[in-house]
């Protein structure tokens, strides 16, 4: 098959599956005679793993290692995947209590503005973000003076 239909088999884009070939994570089986790309069933189930590989938030690095593993099974140990995933989890973990923060930071930012139709002349908010960093989030108060506006 050829890279569209590929494409389409694997809904990735012709880009996206081009990108990856740059990036050593696939390739095709074979080139026609007028040097187009031919893709086996064998390169759409590789395409396919990549595919969920990075919908599950791995890096195309990590995807790599994921792949070479697949390659050659008998020479690896599960733990090699197992760590990688083990990783991952941690990561997104991280990402989450991060968000949880933002998000617990941006209720207290909500609330402490009354959200009406007065000027923006002393609103909460704009005062918040024009005077504390973003390392002060945890530690967020409206500025001293400043009621809810």
């Amino acid at each position: 098959m050829k890279i569209g239909e590929l494409a389409k088999q694997s809904g990735l884009s012709t880009h996206t599956l081009r990108f990856y070939e740059k990036q050593g994570l696939i390739r095709a089986s074979t080139r026609s005679e007028s040097n187009y790309r031919i893709y086996s069933q064998a390169d759409l189930s590789a395409v396919r793993f990549v595919k969920r590989s990075r919908d599950m938030g791995f890096s195309l690095e990590e995807v790599g290692v994921f792949l070479s593993i697949r390659a050659d099974k008998p020479a690896h140990v599960c733990r090699e995947a197992k760590d990688l995933a083990q990783q991952k989890i941690f990561e997104v973990e991280q990402k989450i209590h991060e968000m949880q923060q933002m998000l617990t930071a941006l209720h207290k930012l909500s609330d402490a503005c009354c959200g009406g139709n007065e000027s923006a002349e002393f609103c909460s908010i704009i005062e918040v973000l024009d005077y504390t960093s973003v390392e002060q989030d945890e530690g967020y108060s409206v500025p001293a003076g400043k009621g809810k506006a």
